[in-house]
């Protein structure tokens, strides 16, 4: 496509959403336009269109030059005079793009209209696009007031649910796909609970949904809860949070994950009384990929694992006897252990087995707890949404072997760890239970 096609179409979306913002017009025509146009534009005029309107509509400084003179020149020891003074101001500081956004909330389908728009605006971020924050930060800001509590509401979802419901379910859990309708209805029943946290502008569709495994005790494989092992004897002890999925992609970052986890505990005492232990059976995205295969390839790691630490926690023998059964005598043992982590079948080798488990789970636990980002949170995201919520990690419940499919042997060696919610998590689950559902 010509690039000045993409412009047209740009500049067509931005006076389009110009118009949207305008006072004095009845925005309802309006809006289905921009909408109309938004839908039919290409990957390429959507992310041109929003770093148009990131220049085109927005405050003029001439508009709230005086009204910024007046507050700063104020004496703020006239309380009243100050508060008008800076109401008037912050009504004018609300850029086009904001009061055009905010119009969509009352109109059928605005509401997921938004969300997908800022899925399109994360995805242009991060497919290397022109700098959107201001504009992802906005569409946030509204998100977050509009989905508080009081719009929220939890449901459970039954075998008795309708189909489309269960299906949903089915096709947007990215944590455990599933290929079938009788997968998602095993994981349904009296010791498998699945929950979901819908908007009430959106009732159709939920926002965010958790799958959960009562049982006895930690598991210590998926395979226990997804496979064919028998189910849990008596009364149960112990929520596994398995599977959380993020419904909306317009949604990501925004903490909802944490309100549907508050409500679904709460749900669950009242039926569960006797539940003492709340925890998850959690995958370690990225862990093969983005953390191990580049600490083997080189000694320049960005981490805070080195290479030689980990090779390290293999001693002489063990690497030798390695070398020997994987005929790599005298080769480099880090060559080698990457060249065996890259093959999908080699947990089934008992010696492999034997010899990885103790390393591995040293090093995913390490991973999940010392490992940080630059504001200093878990480099992992899943860790970092769990401990950030008030879970903790212990060695011993880092997982070898708990996922053997070959997409976690790909993404995660097989490793999967539980995240432990704590009684001063639980007792702050409480003081803020009547909150959250009100």
């Amino acid at each position: 496509m010509s690039s000045s096609k993409t412009h047209r179409q740009a500049e067509k979306l931005a006076g389009l959403l110009w118009e949207i913002q305008d006072p004095d017009e009845t925005p309802v025509e309006s809006l289905r336009r921009f909408q109309d146009a938004y839908e039919a534009a290409s990957p390429e005029e959507r992310t041109s269109f929003f770093a148009t309107a990131l220049r085109q509509l927005e405050i003029r400084k001439k508009d709230i030059a005086a009204d910024t003179n007046a507050v700063l020149h104020a004496t703020p020891e006239d309380a009243v005079l100050w508060t008008s003074l800076l109401t008037t101001l912050r009504k004018k500081l609300e850029s086009p793009r904001m009061r055009a956004f905010r119009r969509f909330l009352n109109t059928p389908g605005g509401l997921k209209f938004l969300l997908d728009l800022r899925a399109d605006v994360l995805q242009a971020q991060r497919q290397g696009g022109p700098e959107l924050g201001p504009l992802d930060e906005e569409i946030a800001h509204l998100f977050t007031s509009w989905f508080q509590h009081g719009f929220l509401f939890l449901q459970e979802i039954t075998e008795e649910s309708p189909y489309g419901q269960i299906r949903f379910l089915k096709n947007h859990d990215m944590v455990h796909p599933m290929a079938s309708l009788e997968e998602m209805g095993s994981r349904l029943g009296a010791d498998r609970r699945a929950f979901a946290l819908y908007h009430r502008a959106m009732p159709e569709e939920p926002v965010v949904f958790i799958e959960v495994a009562l049982t006895r005790k930690l598991p210590r494989s998926i395979h226990e809860i997804l496979g064919d092992s028998p189910r849990m004897k008596g009364e149960p002890d112990t929520a596994i949070f398995y599977s959380i999925n993020n419904a909306q992609n317009g949604l990501a970052g925004l903490g909802l994950g944490k309100v549907l986890i508050y409500q679904v505990v709460d749900s669950l005492k009242r039926d569960h009384p006797q539940i003492k232990t709340f925890a998850t059976l959690s995958p370690v995205p990225g862990f093969f990929r983005r953390y191990v295969k580049p600490l083997l390839e080189t000694d320049e790691s960005p981490f805070a694992m080195s290479r030689k630490r980990f090779l390290a926690s293999f001693n002489e023998k063990s690497r030798r006897r390695l070398l020997e059964h994987g005929r790599g005598q005298g080769g480099d043992f880090a060559a080698f252990l990457l060249e065996v982590l890259s093959t999908p079948d080699w947990i089934e080798d008992p010696l492999y087995e034997k010899e990885f488990t103790r390393p591995l789970r040293e090093l995913t636990f390490f991973y999940l707890t010392e490992e940080k980002d630059a504001r200093g949170r878990p480099l992992n995201p899943v860790a970092n949404f769990h401990m950030g919520n008030g879970a903790r990690l212990i060695l011993r419940n880092v997982h070898f072997g708990a996922n053997r499919t070959p997409r976690g042997l790909g993404r995660s060696c097989g490793m999967m760890v539980s995240y432990v919610y704590s009684s001063t998590w639980l007792h702050e689950l409480r003081r803020t239970a009547r909150s959250a559902l009100s």
